[in-house]
C-alpha cells in the first residue's frame, strides 16, 4: 500500500475511491480471470493503464507485452452493470478468431462463467444485460454497421492496423445515459510498425483527453521471453527493434539497410567478393525494373536496372548490376543488349503490373527486346518497403554477398537511404531477385524451355 501520511483528507479520499472502484471493476471481478500483472520491481504497466481516466488510452509498444489482456479486461471492467455495452475492433475477423485471439481469449474467462456467447452475433451477454461483442473494421464503408448502435467502451487491437477514419467514426457511437457513472472509453492497444497515424496521434502531438502507456515485452512474466526473442531475431533490424523494443522512433528510412558492404567495414567486408568466387554449377538470372525516361535539365526520372543474381544454400550473390537512363527505343535497345550478352541460360525477369497496360508491355518485351530468350513475369508482390524486408534481414546475416565493382558505390547509396532516397531501382530489384530464387513462381510469358 502507498505511503498516505502525507496527504490531504481531500488527496486520501481520492485515492480511497480509486482504489475502491479498481477493487471492485477489476480485482473482484468474476469476469477478469487473469489479473493485472506485478513485476517483480513492483511495477504494474496493465494497473497503470487500466486506473486511466482519459476518452484515449494506448497501450502499446513491444510485442509480447500483455496488451491483448489488459484489453480484455478494461472490456469487461463494467460488465455487472446493465446499462453498460462493450465492443472490440480488429482489422479482420480472421485476426480476432485466431487461436490465442480476443475471442479464444474470451472463451478461457468467460466458459465457466454465467455469461451466454451468442456465436452467430459473437457477443458475450451478461445477466445484469451488458454485452461484449467483437468486430471487424477491414473495408471502407464497414463503419456504417454501427451507425444506430451506442457503446460505453470501444476497444482497438492493433489499433495501427487500423484506418484514422475507421478509429475516428467510432467515437460518434461512444455515448451513455445522462445519469449513468459508466465511463466513456475508446481504448487501444498497438506496435510501432504500423500506420502511421497512431504514433501522430497518441505520442507526437499532446491532448488533456488521451494518453499514451508504454508496454515492453519483459512486462509480460508468463510469456517464454527467451523463445520469442529468437523468433523475433528472424526479422529485419527495423521491424525487431520495433517489436521487441517497442520503438516508436525507427523507421525504415535510411535504417533498413547499413553500408554492410563498405571496404572499410571490416565486420562485414567478407560479403564483398570476386566474379571468381560466385558460384558456377547454379542457375542465374536478371531481374529489370523499367523507366523509359532520358534524364534533362532540372529533372531526375528513375532509372532502368538489371540485376544479376544467382542464389545457393540459402545465399543470394549480386553479381552485376545495369543502370541508365535513356528514351524508350534506346532502352529496349540496351535491355537487349545487355540480356544477348548474359546468353540463353540466364533468365530474364520483368515484374508485371496488373491491367491491360501491363499485359501489354510484357508481350512487347517478349516480341521486341527477349526474342530468343529465356523471359518470365513475376506478378507484384505486396509494396517495395514489404518486399525488401527479407533482402534486409538476409543481409544483416551475411547472406547476400555482392560482386566488387565500380556499381557498387551507387548500389550501396540507394540501399542506404531507402525507401526515403530518391531512387530505389536497385533496391527492387534485388528484392524481387530474392523473392524468386527463395520460391516464389512466377508466370512463364515466353518459351523458356532452353532454362
Amino acid at each position: 500500500m502507498p505511503d498516505t501520511s502525507s496527504l490531504s483528507e481531500k488527496q486520501n479520499s481520492r485515492l480511497k475511491s480509486k482504489t475502491d472502484l479498481f477493487n471492485q471493476t477489476v480485482l473482484v471481478n468474476p469476469y477478469i480471470l487473469h489479473k493485472p500483472q506485478i513485476l517483480a520491481d513492483g511495477r504494474s504497466p496493465q494497473t497503470v493503464a487500466l486506473l486511466q481516466k482519459k476518452l484515449e488510452v494506448l497501450y502499446g509498444g513491444a510485442a509480447g507485452g500483455g496488451k491483448s489482456d489488459w484489453l480484455l479486461m478494461a472490456a469487461l471492467q463494467y460488465a455487472a452493470e446493465e446499462d453498460y455495452s462493450a465492443i472490440i475492433f480488429r482489422k479482420t475477423f480472421t485476426d480476432l478468431s485466431l487461436p490465442g485471439a480476443l475471442i479464444e481469449r474470451s472463451h478461457g474467462w468467460l466458459d465457466d462463467s454465467d455469461a451466454h456467447w451468442n456465436s452467430m452475433l459473437h457477443t458475450w451477454d451478461f445477466p445484469s444485460g451488458a454485452k461484449l461483442a467483437f468486430a471487424y473494421l477491414q473495408h471502407d464503408g464497414d463503419e456504417k454497421r454501427y451507425k444506430s448502435a451506442e457503446f460505453q467502451f470501444v476497444g482497438f487491437d492493433q489499433v495501427e492496423e487500423i484506418s484514422e477514419h475507421h478509429y475516428k467514426f467510432l467515437f460518434s457511437r461512444v455515448r451513455r445515459l445522462k445519469d449513468s457513472h459508466i465511463p466513456l472509453r475508446v481504448w487501444s492497444t498497438a506496435n510501432p510498425d504500423g500506420l502511421p497515424w497512431v504514433k501522430q496521434r497518441f505520442i507526437t502531438q499532446q491532448h488533456p483527453q488521451r494518453v499514451f502507456i508504454p508496454a515492453k515485452l519483459g512486462d509480460n512474466q508468463y510469456l517464454d521471453t527467451e523463445s520469442y526473442i529468437a523468433a523475433l531475431d528472424n526479422l529485419d533490424p527495423i521491424h525487431r527493434k520495433q517489436l521487441l523494443e517497442g520503438d516508436w522512433e525507427v523507421t525504415p528510412g535510411g535504417k533498413l539497410f547499413q553500408r554492410w558492404w563498405s571496404t572499410g567495414d571490416t565486420t562485414h567486408s567478407s560479403n564483398l567478393i570476386e566474379l571468381g568466387d560466385v558460384p558456377r554449377d547454379t542457375v542465374w538470372f536478371r531481374v529489370w525494373d523499367l523507366a523509359a525516361t532520358a534524364p534533362a535539365k532540372g529533372k531526375d526520372p528513375d532509372y532502368t536496372v538489371g540485376t544479376l543474381c544467382t542464389y545457393k544454400q540459402g545465399m543470394l550473390y549480386i553479381i552485376h548490376v545495369e543502370r541508365f537512363r535513356d528514351s524508350p527505343m534506346k532502352t529496349k535497345d540496351r535491355m537487349r543488349e545487355t540480356a544477348n550478352a548474359d546468353g540463353l541460360k540466364v533468365m530474364q525477369y520483368t515484374e508485371e503490373e496488373g491491367g491491360s497496360g501491363g499485359k501489354f508491355t510484357t508481350d512487347d518485351l517478349a516480341r521486341n527486346v527477349f526474342a530468343g530468350l529465356a523471359y518470365k513475369t513475376i506478378k507484384a508482390q505486396a509494396d517495395k518497403v514489404t518486399r525488401a524486408g527479407p533482402l534486409a534481414t538476409a543481409a544483416e546475416r551475411g547472406n547476400v554477398k555482392v560482386v566488387s565493382a565500380p556499381w557498387n558505390n551507387d548500389w550501396l547509396d540507394e540501399l542506404t537511404l531507402f525507401p526515403d532516397g530518391a531512387h530505389d531501382d536497385q533496391v527492387d530489384t534485388a528484392a524481387y531477385a530474392l523473392i524468386i530464387a527463395a520460391g516464389r513462381k512466377p508466370r512463364t510469358r515466353w518459351n523458356a524451355s532452353v532454362f
